[in-house]
């Protein structure tokens, strides 16, 4: 299991798992619980490109990111070093 700490927003960390390039697993630590297990729910089994291409610069009230965004940023550092 890969963990990103995250920037500028409520969640601490993303825990993620890939398999192949598949995302198999996504955690929040912290964070608007309802939310994150949203986005969590809706990326598990996505291909990491199509993921990044939808989430992707994502804005929390004018933060320049959010959790979703933080996780593009995790799974771009994650590929980038794969």
């Amino acid at each position: 299991m890969m963990t990103y700490k995250t920037r500028g927003v409520c969640s601490r960390e993303i825990k993620f798992d890939i398999e192949g390039n598949r995302i198999k697993s996504v955690q929040f630590v912290g964070g608007c619980s309802g939310n994150t297990q949203g986005v969590a729910r809706l990326i598990e089994g996505m291909d990491v490109d199509e993921a990044i291409k939808r989430i992707d610069g994502i804005d929390c009230a004018g933060r320049g990111t959010s959790c979703p965004d933080q996780l593009a940023k995790a799974l771009k550092e994650y590929k980038a070093s794969h």
